[in-house]
């Protein structure tokens, strides 16, 4: 895995709709060799949202399983990287959040 979601603003939605899924799959390249996983442990979403004016016009939350290549300082570049990626494909404000879970109670149905 990674699971990433990308949340856009409604409002923005239909004008970033085509650079955003053309980004997608260099963003899945980047995390895969940033994250040590397979292209089919990668899932993406992106979902339009009712947000607020004063917040980030998108919003990227990564969930990952841990590992002891995956430091707290090689999350944050990779949130750093993901947020680049997104803020230049649209031109917008980037937030990202990753989340490690547990693996002790993460279930994986596919």
């Amino acid at each position: 895995m990674p699971n990433v979601k990308i949340y856009i603003d409604d409002a923005h939605f239909p004008a970033l709709r085509p650079a955003i899924a053309a980004l997608l799959p260099g963003l899945r390249e980047m995390l895969c060799a940033e994250l040590e996983v397979d292209r089919t442990a990668c899932q993406f979403a992106v979902l339009p949202v009712l947000a607020l004016p004063d917040q980030p016009c998108l919003n990227a939350e990564l969930h990952v399983l841990p590992r002891a290549a995956r430091s707290r300082a090689k999350l944050e570049a990779v949130a750093a990287e993901l947020r680049g990626q997104l803020a230049q494909a649209s031109g917008s404000s980037v937030a990202v959040r990753i989340a490690t879970l547990d693996p002790a109670t993460y279930v994986a149905l596919k």
